[in-house]
């Protein structure tokens, strides 16, 4: 099975890009951050004759997440158990089971500027989605948490650490809150797979980013053992990143092999 997750910063802008994508990288799963679309304007009908079932939860100008399958679309519930309807209209969290696996589209708040609410509303997420976790799944289930998490895990996911450190996306509370849910139960399957630095996902859109190699690991894949253990393969698409109108970031797919198969 092959899972995928793509910040695409806008759908609307950019359905023909991933259109595109689908009919090359073939995804089982794909996992879609920052639809900025209410619910009523998704494209279900475009991905329908790519043969992908839809589900999404939208508000509208900003954020918004979406699950696309081909391997079955069930149990689908937006945001956490114990969700209000603020938290329901922010539009950041969806869960769907694909071909037996419970799968997350997450879309982490920013955070701003360290120190600031809206910083401190990051770390509140984080921990609740950890909550989440402890409450409502098993670690020994196959479930993986996709999406744009806005935070590199270590100074190898970071273009340069000295000029970033002290800022959001790598601060201590930030990666110790996505520790926090390693130590639940999940794996960077991208980063069990390949070590080394310097494999990004996002590039800022200004002053030339990527083409100079400036850019950030946050767009993650966190399984849990019983997923990742059967991890074959992963790939950052650098080429969806190039040509006209691109969104910053980058998607990232996973190859699971079958149960059967193992490696």
């Amino acid at each position: 099975m092959r899972i995928a997750t793509w910040n695409v910063n806008s759908l609307k802008a950019r359905l023909p890009r991933v259109e595109e994508w689908l009919g090359y990288a073939r995804p089982d799963v794909l996992c879609i951050q920052e639809t900025k679309l209410a619910d009523a304007a998704f494209p279900s009908m475009a991905f329908a004759a790519l043969g992908y079932e839809a589900a999404h939860c939208g508000q509208g100008q900003w954020n918004g997440v979406a699950i696309l399958s081909r391997v079955g679309l069930d149990d689908v519930v937006a945001g956490f158990s114990d969700q209000d309807e603020e938290e329901t209209v922010e539009a950041r969290l969806l869960w769907a089971t694909c071909g037996g696996v419970r799968v997350a589209s997450v879309y982490v708040p920013n955070g701003r500027s360290v120190g600031s609410e809206h910083y401190e509303a990051k770390l509140e997420w984080l921990d609740r989605l950890r909550r989440h976790l402890v409450s409502t799944c098993r670690n020994d289930s196959e479930l993986v948490v996709c999406g744009d998490f806005n935070v590199a895990p270590d100074d190898r996911d970071v273009w340069d650490a000295t000029k970033l450190h002290g800022g959001t996306h790598v601060s201590p509370p930030e990666r110790a809150a996505l520790a926090a849910l390693g130590e639940w139960g999940l794996v960077d399957v991208f980063r069990r797979l390949y070590p080394d630095p310097g494999l990004y996902s996002w590039w800022d859109y200004r002053a030339g980013d990527f083409h100079q190699g400036r850019g950030l690991r946050i767009d993650l894949a966190l399984a849990t053992e019983a997923l990742a253990d059967r991890a074959s393969y992963a790939l950052i698409d650098r080429f969806a990143r190039k040509g006209k109108g691109p969104s910053d970031h980058a998607p990232l797919l996973c190859d699971f092999d079958d149960p059967a198969v193992g490696h």
